[in-house]
């Protein structure tokens, strides 16, 4: 029998930021699982590794072709890379730096400087070009949308992990799936985190909780979320969602424009209450600003959504900057309620067309499409909503509010994986910030809500997560769009999502 050996490099970033390369070694025709996990340690460039000291083998040729593989794949992984003469966009908010020649060894950043560096190891020049950090998606949705449908079959391993992979290549390096999740989710999460599974990094706020669903048909999506109808029922809830330890909790607090009903305050209280003890926070789902204010005094964490029925008032940035919560204004959730209800430019642009399931396209470009988003009797109000969403954005991020980009991509086929966060980013500029100040929002601030202390900014000492642009977005926001490459722990992992 024939015997295909293959060789993965993968790379492990566990909680405490120790970075351990892993090379996992499979038998692609005999046996299609994993049959290996080597975990290496720590090495310098020309480190010597043989199989003898990680794996016992009684097969000769077994062992000769492992250790190839093994000096292959660690040849590509010890290399110092020198980028060369590349614009720096940091993530900190401060102007772009020209002409700067970056180091990346072991996944991370050694060194950014102007000065002349000799490198022995691979050299790239990337004059004319800008690198920025990745962005990190603060709320998304993973497994739900494919195609033109939201069923509960497209929730399946394989269409995440393309969505992921659909994620990355649009230089999104993180995405919270926000409380739509299945069993599946948490392996996977681990997975992903341990580096084992290619694409967008998951993080995930598990079953979220909504109120009883009464009379009420069942949302397709969202089968396994709680719906607690007591505090002492979503106490008990929340202690069997800890087990499997969701990076964060989400509550809907929202009657969907007089469609539902809202989860009851002591209920949430006791939801935000039992999650705290557990070390986990809480991320709302509101549009009242009357909610904005039980959920503060609740000791909710984070706004998952813009309030979108009143502008702000003084009382409430004061307290959300008090308490340090995180606002992620998803402004194109509200955009996509209206905006194919007529022609878009970027409609026709292969940017945002490749980011589409199939048949998205043809839905959306449809006159039945844009006849029912015209004819919908909340068409003003939707309206009206996205631009108070606009108003209070620019309103909170002035006043000092720590803002996180989020966009509730994939909750919908319409709500494009991975264009999604380009268009939030203009629609963030359109609300007044300056493309440095978005791009901080989809940066830094994005990798702070989620505590990733060593992601979301360009410095040494940092994480090699980056996408390399062809033009400048500090001069124009849609410069994002321009992607000649995305990086992640020092590796190019894609060229973008149009082929070339």
């Amino acid at each position: 029998m024939n015997q295909n050996y293959e060789a993965r490099l993968s790379q492990s970033t566990p909680r405490n930021g120790a970075f351990t390369p892993t090379v996992s070694i499979f038998l692609s025709e005999m046996w299609p699982h994993e049959l290996l996990d080597i975990e290496l340690p720590r090495f310098r460039a020309n480190t010597f590794i043989t199989p003898q000291t990680h794996i016992k083998s009684r097969n000769m040729k077994f062992n000769f072709l492992i250790t190839l593989m093994l000096l292959v794949v660690l040849a590509g992984y010890s290399q110092e890379v020198l980028l060369k003469n590349v614009r720096v966009i940091d993530g900190t908010g401060k102007r772009p730096s020209e002409k700067m020649n970056i180091v990346l060894d072991q996944g991370r950043i050694k060194t950014i400087s102007k000065k002349e560096i000799i490198s022995t190891g691979h050299v790239i020049d990337l004059t004319g070009k800008t690198i920025m950090p990745l962005i990190t998606n603060v709320h998304g949705h993973l497994g739900m949308s494919k195609g033109t449908t939201v069923v509960p079959e497209n929730y399946n391993r394989e269409h995440i992990a393309r969505e992921l992979e659909r994620y990355q290549s649009y230089g999104v390096g993180t995405v919270v799936s926000m409380g739509t999740d299945k069993e599946l989710i948490f392996s996977m999460r681990d997975a992903s985190r341990s580096g084992k599974l290619p694409g967008a990094t998951v993080f995930t706020a598990g079953y979220g909780f909504r109120p009883p669903l009464g009379s009420r048909p069942q949302e397709t999506g969202m089968e396994k979320l709680y719906r607690p109808a007591t505090a002492g029922e979503a106490t008990e809830n929340v202690k069997t969602l800890a087990v499997l330890k969701p990076d964060m909790i989400k509550i809907w607090v929202d009657d969907m424009g007089g469609t539902a009903e809202k989860i009851k305050p002591d209920v949430y209280r006791a939801i935000v209450s039992e999650a705290h003890k557990h070390g986990i926070r809480v991320a709302a789902h509101l549009f009242y600003l009357e909610d904005a204010h039980l959920l503060l005094d609740a000791g909710v964490d984070i706004f998952a959504h813009s309030i979108r029925d009143k502008e702000v008032d003084k009382a409430l940035i004061e307290r959300m900057k008090e308490k340090g919560i995180i606002y992620i204004p998803t402004l194109t959730r509200d955009a996509y309620e209206f905006f194919y209800g007529t022609e878009r430019p970027w409609m026709n642009d292969p940017f945002f067309q490749a980011s589409l399931e199939p048949g998205v396209l043809e839905m959306i470009s449809s006159n039945e499409y844009k006849k029912r988003i015209l004819n919908n009797p909340r068409l003003q109000e939707n309206k009206d909503a996205f631009n108070m969403a606009l108003k209070n954005l620019k309103k909170l991020h002035d006043a000092g509010v720590m803002v996180a980009l989020g966009t509730d991509s994939g909750a919908q086929p319409v709500r494009a994986q991975g264009f999604s966060e380009h268009l939030e980013l203009q629609l963030m500029v359109e609300a007044g910030l300056t493309p440095l100040q978005a791009i901080t929002v989809a940066t830094r601030n994005a990798c702070l809500a989620l505590k990733l202390s060593d992601q979301g900014m360009l410095l040494p000492g940092m994480r090699a997560d980056f996408v390399v642009l062809n033009s400048n977005p500090s001069e124009g926001i849609k410069s994002t769009q321009s992607i000649h490459s995305v990086w992640k722990n020092g590796v190019q992992v894609s060229s973008g999502p149009i082929t070339k």
